[in-house]
């Protein structure tokens, strides 16, 4: 069993850049597969961007080229650098960690407004 604390959220102007951390306790983090998602309001949640145990990333469409998935392994620790912020990226972001069984964060709030 693994669990996941998520950080790093806020408020930002449009245009602007926030990283989120996601922090692992209690399981081998490198053996998990992990993952950054995120619920706005009133919408169903979303994948943001996949990370796997041997480091392949994929991204979805609208978030390519302004954000990057990382781990660092050592630490325990899943980031989310999100750059070129804009409104329509207004979430809750959770992180995500698969192996056999799936295990949620708690969610960290993204408000991106002037």
């Amino acid at each position: 069993q693994v669990q996941l604390v998520e950080s790093g959220g806020g408020v930002v102007q449009p245009g602007g850049s926030l990283r989120l951390s996601c922090t692992a306790s209690g399981s081998p983090f490198r053996a998990y597969d992990m993952a950054w998602y995120r619920q706005a309001p009133g919408k169903q949640r979303e994948l943001v961007a996949t990370i796997s145990r041997g480091g392949s990333t994929v991204y979805i469409d609208s978030v390519k080229g302004r954000f990057t998935i990382s781990r660092d392994n050592a630490k325990n620790t899943l980031y989310l650098q999100m750059n070129s912020l804009n409104p329509e990226d207004t979430a809750v972001y959770y992180c995500r960690a698969q192996l056999v069984a799936v295990y949620w964060g708690q969610g960290t709030q993204v408000t991106v407004s002037s």
